[in-house]
């Protein structure tokens, strides 16, 4: 087996990846559908109130991080996903009931969504961290990288299949399939080995307390410029699916059929960046900034297309440059930060990854409506560009680097690192 899936010789591991990969992709197919019911059935095209959903996902995540963080710590991680993929299924299987029942009103959607919310909260930090009781340090990289192909992958699936059981059946079905494939996960979760997990390493000695993790974070300043890059790029560049579903819908004046193909394009990229990202056995910090300057030059690019063609081809990019980004960001936490302090720190990426979507999304809700959706995509092309400015400002800073450019060819820039500063030496006299 390759390096790019040595974790999946790990039975756990493989058991986890599988089951994630099924449940994924039923997720997947209930928010594409989610958005597009808001979009075209609840509402006449008004994309802040997609926006309004997608924060109410997210938004718990930021006000219940001190807690959940510190939850995915003290307690058995397995048996928090067992409680938690639980309830996500039965808040897909009350979505396709009042739906099929034809009771749903946008209202409904919103009361969900935030329920949803409040149980993404405590199931992401568990989720980030069980990795480390699945494989090894040295896997570690690699299986964070594979679990988020799996995500990734999930994107390739579920949209597209999403879209076309919407135009074919309804969204209703849809969202009782999403009910149906968490059994998957639960399935992995009961049927992994227990003597063959890595032990959980738990706080000891004094009381541990969330702002532990908070503490840890403030005292490495590439952790901090980390997660405020991240925070600035999933809140204003990642909204993906806004993106497409306004221009798809609003742009375009395509029908569901197209935004789940569309969806899928992005996907595509999105395993793409995946790969790449599980190949490296180290994160570095230069490769999350790359990928946010990618994003943002795609973005531009695809923000002016002139035909759904152009566009399509584009977005393909978004995948690989978001996934590279955040990928990266996300394993350069996990494998640098000590596992008795993981669930915490990992707590805190959810919240400002996740919980960005607070902001972002009704930001470029308004945006598309108000100027349309290609100034909501420009938006987000400048979220690409400020990220990856954060992350060079500090890397010169913190490695006395400096740019340097040939008046001939100005387009050329070269990043080089001065030499080290010596002490000052002074002659002494007797």
């Amino acid at each position: 087996m390759s390096s790019t899936f040595q974790s999946l010789r790990v039975f756990n591991y493989r058991l986890w990846f599988l089951g994630a990969a099924v449940s994924n992709i039923g997720t997947w197919m209930q928010r594409t559908a989610q958005d597009w019911i808001i979009l075209t059935e609840l509402t006449d095209q008004d994309a802040a109130a997609v926006g309004i959903s997608l924060a109410l996902q997210f938004g718990p995540v930021l006000i219940l991080t001190p807690m959940t963080g510190l939850v995915a710590d003290l307690f058995d991680r397995r048996k928090i996903l067992l409680a938690t993929q639980i309830a996500m299924g039965v808040l897909g299987l009350a979505l396709a009931w009042l739906y099929l029942a034809g009771a749903l009103e946008l209202w409904m959607v919103y009361v969900l969504s935030g329920l949803l919310g409040v149980t993404t909260a405590f199931d992401g930090p568990a989720r980030q961290a069980i990795v480390s009781e699945l494989v090894t340090r040295d896997k570690m990289s690699n299986a964070i990288g594979l679990n988020s192909m799996s995500m990734t992958g999930a994107r390739l699936v579920g949209p597209g299949v999403a879209g076309l059981l919407v135009a074919a059946i309804g969204a209703g079905w849809v969202f009782l399939i999403n009910f149906v494939t968490f059994a998957a996960t639960v399935a992995a979760l009961l049927a992994m080995r227990q003597d063959e997990l890595l032990e959980q390493q738990r706080p000891t000695g004094k009381r541990p307390k969330m702002r532990d993790g908070v503490r840890y974070v403030l005292s490495r300043s590439d952790f901090t410029v980390v997660l405020l890059g991240t925070f600035v790029f999933s809140s204003i560049a990642l909204n993906v699916s806004i993106y497409l579903a306004t221009m798809t819908e609003v742009e375009f004046g395509a029908d569901a059929s197209e935004y789940g193909i569309l969806s899928s394009v992005v996907a595509i990229g999105s395993v793409a960046g995946s790969l790449l990202a599980a190949r490296r056995e180290q994160p570095r910090v230069w490769m999350i900034g790359a990928g946010a300057l990618a994003f943002g030059i795609i973005a531009m690019a695809a923000a002016f297309s002139p035909t759904i063609w152009v566009f399509g081809i584009l977005i393909i990019g978004f995948g690989v440059s978001t996934i590279l980004s955040v990928n990266t960001a996300n394993a350069y936490i996990q494998v640098n930060t000590p596992l008795e302090i993981r669930g915490r720190v990992m707590a805190i990426y959810m919240a400002l990854v996740l919980g960005s979507n607070v902001f972002g999304g009704p930001l470029l809700g308004w945006v598309a409506n108000v100027a349309g959706p290609r100034w909501a995509i420009v938006v987000g092309a400048v979220g690409g560009f400020v990220t990856a400015a954060m992350l060079l400002v500090w890397w010169l800073v913190t490695n006395r680097g400096r740019l340097s450019w040939s008046r001939q060819r100005p387009w050329r820039v070269t990043v080089s690192r001065l030499a080290p500063l010596t002490p000052n030496r002074t002659n002494r006299s007797s």
